[in-house]
């Protein structure tokens, strides 16, 4: 996992720590993880590996998840950057990222990538649960592209014959597990104590906006890059998803957990952080029409598919050409 060393703003070191394995003798795979400074300049490359399993999915389908261990991270937005933020961008959205809040995560294991269509071909062919499932939904064609136009409740139904096939507990993830994965920084740096550092210098060495660093290009995800967040250069608007993977994956071994598809979350809406649940668990009690969209699509400027930014403009049941969604399996009871 990735260890930055040094502050924002400065050149970035990076160590390698071991990832503590959240089940036995699961096979490893190893990535290259990048970070940039503001202006997207690679400022280090560093060899990681992470364990993962393969379910198989029938006709040479299968679905690739990635250990993610437990740990502790400061969930949201520290209210100054949220300030900045709001008067950058010009749009008071970005305060639904608050309070910051820490939470405790429990190990569990996620999609490899955004489901992907022939993912969801194999899966929907299978025998109903609760509703209906379109075998080939998605705008944009293409086995290896994300699903897409599916709404929340398919995505439920997804999960749920999926977990019927494999025996195993498959679901959509909460709100923090999406927000701990996208991150994917370690526990050490999490504690604030363990260097003596306020939050605020926490959050300055080791929050970072997108688990690139500083900022995001086109060559590291799938965006309208036409825009910029930082001090980077403008690059290529795709007008269209792309094949999962083509990018470079975070210091968990996740792809594309910026930009590509919008990903739905579990949770019921809630229009801030006040009464989070500090446990990684799914929320409830809020407004069971909507559920939180993560990670920005396609089609959505570079400061809206930050780790911390929070969707919800659509209802559960209406489908976008931008929303599809990523899996999450939990080992034993929750």
């Amino acid at each position: 996992m990735q260890r930055q060393t040094e502050s924002r703003g400065s050149s970035l070191e990076t160590k390698s720590s071991p990832i503590t394995p959240s089940q036995p003798n699961f096979p490893k795979f190893s990535f290259a993880v990048i970070t940039v400074n503001s202006k997207g300049e690679e400022v280090t490359r560093e060899t990681q590996e992470a364990e993962y399993f393969a379910e198989d999915l029938g006709n040479d389908v299968s679905l690739e998840m990635v250990s993610i261990p437990g740990g502790i991270f400061w969930m949201g937005t520290d209210d100054a950057e949220i300030e900045r933020l709001v008067k950058k961008f010009d749009w008071d959205g970005y305060r639904r990222e608050k309070p910051q809040h820490q939470v405790t995560v429990p190990p569990f294991s996620m999609g490899k990538y955004p489901v992907t269509q022939a993912q969801w071909k194999a899966i929907a062919a299978l025998d109903k649960i609760d509703i209906d499932l379109e075998l080939d939904p998605s705008n944009f064609k293409g086995d290896q592209r994300p699903v897409e136009t599916v709404n929340w409740y398919e995505c439920v139904e997804f999960c749920k014959r999926l977990s019927q096939r494999t025996g195993k507990q498959y679901r959509l993830p909460s709100e923090a597990q999406w927000e701990y994965a996208c991150r994917s920084v370690n526990s050490e740096q999490l504690t604030v104590n363990s260097e003596g550092l306020t939050l605020a210098q926490w959050n300055e060495k080791y929050h970072q906006p997108f688990h690139f660093g500083q900022t995001i290009t086109g060559d590291l995800a799938n965006y309208r890059a036409t825009y910029t967040f930082a001090d980077e250069p403008k690059g290529q608007y795709r007008k269209e998803t792309t094949s999962v993977g083509q990018f470079p994956p975070n210091a968990f071994g996740l792809y594309d957990m910026h930009g590509n598809v919008w990903e739905w979350c579990a949770d019921e809406w809630h229009k801030n952080y006040q009464n989070a649940p500090s446990d990684g668990s799914i929320w409830l009690n809020g407004d069971n029409n909507r559920s939180p969209l993560r990670g920005g699509s396609w089609n959505y400027n570079p400061f809206n598919c930050r780790s911390a930014y929070r969707n919800s403009f659509d209802a559960r049941e209406d489908r976008n050409y931008l929303n599809g969604c990523r899996v999450v399996c939990v080992f034993g009871s929750e």
